[in-house]
């Protein structure tokens, strides 16, 4: 690899667009930021791109990783756009059709464990080499800085001030990201909307509890915010930042899955569902009516994306909840 090619970003720059359907439900502009365009299929290679890249430049010469999906697809991409080797070990639960495209992507993959905290605790275990390196899904500094790239998009792309920014959260490393480009970009007074899935509600439970702590078991169909507990960087980076925490059910995010699907033809997965429910089941509506938002500006929503979703899973969650 040259090293201009070195140098640039492994993520690409992702298109923020209108969407009249959700902006006539919320009664407020909506614009999505779609970062299932991303080569990997989500966001998560903004920063896990830019760990492996700096892992890279400083001798790493072996990816190691642990996730159930994206994470592991951005690690696996970064690392064969690096030119470097990757293993990913993932957890019982993960869907063979991930497995497969990860070994699409050149990845060697090592099932262990029934969820993600074991898989990861096995993937730190291995990653003993001083050639290689762990890249950990959510909680890095350099996956964060990589992650408030989505901001200063955001930013740049807006043509006004965003009303707010609305979020999936799992273990907390968009979250984190968006927290650090706000202050980055002297914007803390955009208010962030955190949603996730009862049985993923590891954010909800930190914030109830004033400190990380663990949910103890992943019973949520959204596995992707299957983190036990969020990472303590949430607490450092959310001081000055109106962060609004909100839970909502299986049933609702795939709902919104499936609305997204016929109002913009994007399919997505239930994670990132939960953030398109805060439009589709009245979160944000509420806000409104509550005056907990600014009265100008458009409300935000981060699409970001997943790699584990088809068409025939949609079908399948649409009968689940007889939707």
């Amino acid at each position: 690899m040259d090293e201009m090619k070195k140098n640039e970003p492994i993520h690409i720059v992702t298109p923020l667009i209108p969407s009249d359907i959700l902006s006539e439900l919320c009664g407020r502009p909506v614009l999505l930021k779609l970062d299932n365009l991303q080569p990997s299929g989500s966001f998560k290679i903004r920063g896990i791109g830019n760990f492996v890249q700096k892992g890279v430049k400083n001798g790493c010469k072996h990816i190691i990783s642990s996730s159930g999906g994206n994470a592991g697809m951005a690690s696996a991409y970064a690392a064969r756009q690096m030119g470097v080797p990757s293993t990913v070990y993932l957890p019982s639960s993960t869907p063979k059709m991930m497995i497969s495209r990860l070994k699409d992507e050149k990845a060697s993959v090592v099932v262990h464990g029934r969820n993600w905290n074991e898989a990861h605790e096995k993937a730190t275990e291995m990653a003993g080499s001083k050639d290689s390196c762990y890249v950990h899904p959510f909680d890095h500094p350099d996956v964060w800085e990589g992650h408030s790239t989505m901001v200063t998009e955001i930013l740049e792309q807006c043509n006004t001030k965003p009303a707010a920014i609305v979020l999936s959260v799992g273990g907390g490393g968009l979250l984190c990201g968006i927290f650090q480009g706000l202050h980055k970009h002297g914007v803390p007074d955009i208010p962030v909307i955190a949603m996730e899935t009862q049985g993923a509600h590891a954010l909800n439970a930190a914030l109830i509890a004033g400190k990380p702590v663990s949910i103890g078991e992943i019973t949520s169909i959204a596995q992707c915010l299957g983190a036990l507990c969020v990472t303590q960087g949430v607490f450092e980076l959310k001081k000055g930042i109106n962060i609004s925490s909100h839970v909502i059910s299986d049933k609702d995010a795939v709902e919104a899955c499936l609305r997204f699907a016929d109002d913009h033809r994007i399919m997505v997965q239930p994670a990132c569902g939960a953030a398109l429910a805060a439009g589709y089941s009245g979160v944000i509506q509420k806000l409104i009516a509550d005056g907990l938002l600014p009265k100008e500006g458009p409300v935000v929503f981060i699409v970001c994306g997943g790699s584990a979703v088809t068409l025939q899973l949609l079908e399948d969650w649409k009968e689940k909840f007889n939707l």
